[in-house]
């Protein structure tokens, strides 16, 4: 199975949830609507599958039937979120430190 395509949509962090997530699996099928959450520790992220709640019962739209192709979708998800997210920091860290030189 190949995850690619793979795109985030940040969000002003609300419980966790810092991100949207979506992704093409072996270029046949789109998968939107993951949930990214930064783990409590700040050290990572883990993702969600939507669902949808009617009254007391939780049903899914659409998960991973399978550990090996919930992980594969993790790690394309989570890299690109280290790498979207990481690169965002430096920018920040260079503005930051350029700003405070010129005071």
């Amino acid at each position: 199975m190949t995850v690619s395509e793979v795109n985030i949509t940040p969000v002003k962090p609300t419980d966790g949830l810092v991100a949207f997530a979506n992704c093409v699996i072996d270029g046949q099928l789109y998968v939107g609507s993951l949930g990214v959450h930064q783990l409590l520790n700040g050290t990572g992220y883990r993702i969600t599958y939507p669902t949808k709640r009617i009254g007391s019962r939780q049903l899914n739209y659409f998960h991973p039937v399978t550990k090996e192709a919930g992980k594969l979708i993790e790690q394309a998800v989570v890299a690109k979120c280290i790498e979207l997210f990481e690169r965002s920091d430096e920018q920040y860290d260079r503005h930051s430190k350029t700003t405070h030189t010129r005071t």
